[in-house]
């Protein structure tokens, strides 16, 4: 069963999860400054994509964009996976293709542990990708622990783009942010995705 089949509260059952909703679990991240080639690009993406306004269109235009700077400010030490097939435990129906997949590693060829980010896009209502980008989180946990490279904390976002809502999974309890994230501007959320790759 792809990962698209989880409701939260499906996800919730499957996976023995305990939620708690509504704390912000970030700290005080301090905003990042965009590179020009980000500035560039969403200046001119950023209407297009919101007029188009289909999911592919949010995701090219916008999240793998933003994506990609995280990598830059970064200096390439992770990886960012796009469309990506993450069949991690079958029997469970931990299987499917992920929007994108952000990794420790700076591998590209291949997924590689740890996996610390999983980034759902939607077209405008965020509630219904919050089992979905779940169920993808409990995927990137369990990739972790087969590869021998665990990590206490797994992130996901579920985003049109314009909109960023964050996920927290610390071994079986998920904290979901309800504070929607807008964009622009940019530097809080890139602040947010780069504060995780250092931090998380």
């Amino acid at each position: 069963m792809p990962y698209s089949k989880f409701t939260l509260s499906k996800a919730v059952d499957d996976f023995q999860l305990t939620i708690v909703e509504g704390d912000r679990f970030f700290p005080e991240v301090p905003p990042v400054n965009p590179s020009s080639l980000l500035k560039d690009t969403l200046k001119e993406t950023l209407p297009w994509a919101i007029a188009v306004s289909t999911e592919k269109a949010r995701s090219e235009g916008i999240i793998n964009p933003v994506l990609l700077e995280v990598k830059r400010q970064l200096k390439g030490q992770i990886s960012v996976f796009s469309g990506e097939e993450f069949n991690v435990q079958p029997e469970v129906d931990l299987t499917g293709y992920v929007d994108f997949l952000i990794s420790r590693s700076p591998e590209q060829l291949f997924i590689k542990a740890p996996t610390v980010v999983l980034v759902e896009a939607k077209k405008e209502d965020l509630k219904p990708a919050l089992g979905q980008c779940l169920a993808e989180m409990v995927a990137a946990q369990r990739f972790n622990q087969q590869k021998q490279q665990p990590i206490s904390t797994i992130y996901g976002t579920v985003t049109s783009g314009t909109v960023w809502r964050f996920l927290k999974l610390e071994g079986q309890t998920v904290t979901i942010d309800l504070t929607d994230y807008p964009l622009p501007p940019v530097e809080q959320i890139l602040g947010k995705l780069v504060w995780i790759m250092q931090n998380g």
